[in-house]
């Protein structure tokens, strides 16, 4: 059985149960028709999981839960922790059990593997680039559906921030809302008569009129979206503190630093999570167990 039986709350156990059920349904099928062809009925073998890239890593809970699922009879033994940082050949973790269910369950688990730390990586980079000024760095609801939520989880732990996490956890007026409401101030006043006096209410802001108008609706955070470096250093001494400001579009690794010291409090990166790219790690088979 896996040795890691307390799972982060910020991932949470239902949902991790049920999304691992599924992609597990979705890869086996009615079976795994090579591995119970080709590897006899009780063997047993350790699978070394290995990086072949450097990275921070996230995911490992989902590589417990894969296994725990697939056969409890498998033990995985983590080598490294989240949010560690590892480099091309160290051990994530150890997997050792019946051959035939750690076979059937290793693409599974180096999906989410890779995808999380892949993500973590990415955040991790970014975050390093405004280190040293009052800026962080938050996601955007442009996530891989059904993965949303470890998705959020993998850039938390490359020390980034969750922006909400699904629509009924914050109030964001974008341009459509804008058009749709008659206007800014219209929008505004109309979601503040609507909901609860904690829920915040976001103006998605394209040019410094917007924000003027933002300001006197009494918006709480403008999203500045896609503004130049002068634009939303413009933007900050207009709003001089009376909103949240948040930098959004068209942010870059190249350009993230120069965004940071416009005097926006943070900035919001959709590609941490729909272009991370995956980080490379395999599962090389031994047999017999692990030493």
């Amino acid at each position: 059985m896996s040795n890691n039986a307390d799972y982060p709350p910020t991932i949470g156990r239902m949902a991790l149960e049920r999304t691992v059920r599924y992609a597990l349904e979705e890869d086996i099928g009615t079976g795994d028709v090579t591995t119970d062809s080709t590897v006899p009925v009780g063997l047993w073998a350790s699978g070394a999981i290995e990086s072949n890239s450097e990275g921070v890593v996230a995911g490992l809970p989902v590589v417990h839960e894969v296994y725990r699922q697939l056969d409890e009879s498998v033990h995985v033994e983590d080598r490294v922790r989240e949010g560690d940082r590892i480099v091309r050949g160290d051990v994530l973790a150890l997997v050792t059990g019946p051959a035939r269910a750690i076979l059937t369950g290793e693409r599974v688990a180096l999906n989410f593997l890779q995808r999380m730390c892949g993500i973590a990586t990415l955040t991790s980079r970014f975050v390093e680039a405004v280190a040293g000024t009052r800026v962080f760095v938050t996601d955007t609801r442009k996530t891989t559906p059904g993965l949303r939520f470890l998705e959020k989880y993998a850039v938390r732990v490359g020390g980034g921030r969750n922006h909400r996490m699904g629509l009924s956890h914050a109030v964001l007026i974008k341009d459509n809302h804008i058009v749709a409401a008659g206007g800014i101030r219209e929008a505004v006043a109309r979601a503040t008569r609507a909901t609860a006096h904690t829920m915040t209410v976001t103006v998605e802001c394209a040019t410094l009129e917007d924000v003027i108008e933002a300001l006197e609706a009494g918006a709480d955070i403008l999203l500045l979206d896609n503004m130049d470096v002068e634009t939303l250093t413009a933007a900050a001494r207009i709003a001089a503190g009376r909103a949240i400001l948040e930098a959004s579009g068209g942010v870059t690794l190249d350009n993230v630093a120069a965004v940071a010291r416009t005097g926006v409090d943070c900035i919001s990166v959709g590609a941490l999570t729909h272009s991370a790219p995956a980080l490379d790690i395999r599962l090389t088979l031994t047999l017999g167990a692990a030493a």
